[in-house]
């Protein structure tokens, strides 16, 4: 049987034939679940690979949504794909979201001091694989307009926006937590949301 997670051949039980049509980047899913090479293990490593595997099995049935969260630098904006978000507190504002320390985009949105999170909606699928692809332009072709309290870019046709200074960030194992004061937030007009359960994009029946 093969795994979807993997890419390899074959559709497992209980998926339909088409699946493979809605899973996103390896990225995306890597961002959440952490990147785990099934097929070799190396000697120092302390991930056993059936470990690995029943752990993306049991994460992967938390349903969420999808972000994109982005940033103004000196050089440009810049975005990634996150699926791991969460509100933490309503006084003081904050949000969290939680980027794989092997991300490009963190760093540099780290040193921006300030980031906006996009909350996807149901027909924005091919936005959110843009901005987890690797070595692409991820603003090619998107329309967005800089927020007012921050200048990180609100991307056109999202579910809502939330405009953050960055708060505190914290190492988590192979992932950072990142705290985020919220200082503008907006929603937009879309009501339906992308979603993202067993490493696959889903939308809500309207």
């Amino acid at each position: 049987m093969s795994d979807p997670v993997s890419g390899r051949a074959g559709v497992p039980e209980g998926v339909s034939p088409d699946a493979a049509t809605t899973w996103p980047p390896r990225e995306l899913i890597d961002s959440f679940l952490g990147s785990f090479d099934f097929s070799a293990v190396a000697e120092d490593a302390h991930v056993d690979p059936e470990d690995a595997r029943h752990f993306r099995d049991v994460l992967g049935r938390f349903a969420s949504g999808v972000t994109v969260v982005t940033a103004m630098t000196s050089a440009g904006p810049v975005g990634m794909t996150c699926q791991s978000f969460s509100s933490v507190s309503l006084e003081p504002p904050l949000v969290m979201f939680l980027p794989a320390r092997t991300s490009r985009a963190w760093p540099v949105i780290r040193t921006a001091g300030h980031f906006t999170v996009n909350l996807l909606a149901h027909d924005q699928e091919a936005l959110s694989n843009q901005f987890a692809a690797k070595g692409v332009d991820k603003y090619a072709g998107v329309t967005w307009e800089p927020a007012s309290a921050t200048g990180a870019p609100r991307l056109a046709g999202a579910l809502a926006w939330i405009d953050c200074t960055i708060h505190a960030v914290h190492e988590a194992g192979d992932h950072y937590v990142v705290i985020g004061r919220v200082q503008a937030m907006e929603h937009g007009k879309s009501d339906l949301p992308l979603l993202f359960f067993r490493s696959a994009y889903h939308r809500l029946a309207e």
